[in-house]
């Protein structure tokens, strides 16, 4: 492998993890009480899912090109509508708990279930289905190390948004959840317009 096919790849990362780097902010904004364990499964779920999409992207252009390429007119809705669903509830349970005057129970209310934190990282990656197209020429040993070296660039830049949500949401406390799902729902915004518009 040459100094440029590393250097292309983590820089793809780079780009390829904003999304779930804004998540990441939102989600230690919301739970700024987040244990390390839950840290390390939040950053893993979002790398393992931004390395599966670029990979699964990858296996289509080789098998289910054309059928993929229908698939492709949809992933910003789909993203759109994970992420404001998921940045909806974060919204309406943040705006519930600042009613009631409770400061902590809207950071309980945010701790994301494993489920939930899936959605989050499908709905961040899935637009990285498209990177298959631009890795469609590696080989397959060649197309796993690009997926590792996303996946590793993804995890770092995901930890260091938990943590920079985590200083900031104890200062916010109850109103971190409500930022956090607006931050979401923007994202999922952001996301669907892009796509839309082909960029």
């Amino acid at each position: 492998m040459t100094p440029a096919f590393f250097i292309t790849n983590i820089l793809l990362g780079v780009g390829l993890a904003m999304d779930a780097f804004s998540v990441s902010l939102a989600n230690g904004l919301a739970d700024h009480a987040m244990k390390r364990r839950r840290m390390l499964l939040m950053a893993g779920t979002f790398a393992v899912c931004q390395a599966l999409m670029p990979f699964t992207g990858w296996l289509c252009v080789h098998t289910l090109a054309e059928q993929f390429e229908v698939f492709a007119k949809f992933i910003p809705w789909i993203a759109l509508a994970l992420l404001s669903f998921i940045g909806g509830k974060m919204l309406f349970e943040g705006i519930k708990a600042c009613r009631e005057g409770c400061d902590e129970c809207a950071a309980v209310a945010a701790r994301l279930s494993f489920g939930a934190l899936l959605v989050q990282g499908v709905a961040t990656s899935i637009d990285a289905l498209s990177v298959g197209f631009t890795i469609a020429a590696y080989g397959i040993g060649e197309a796993l190390l690009a997926v590792l070296l996303i996946a590793a660039v993804t995890f770092v830049i995901c930890l260091g948004g938990i943590l920079i949500g985590k200083r900031f949401g104890a200062g916010l406390s109850g109103r971190a959840t409500v930022l956090g799902g607006a931050i979401l729902v923007a994202i999922g915004i952001f996301i669907f317009v892009k796509g839309m518009l082909g960029a």
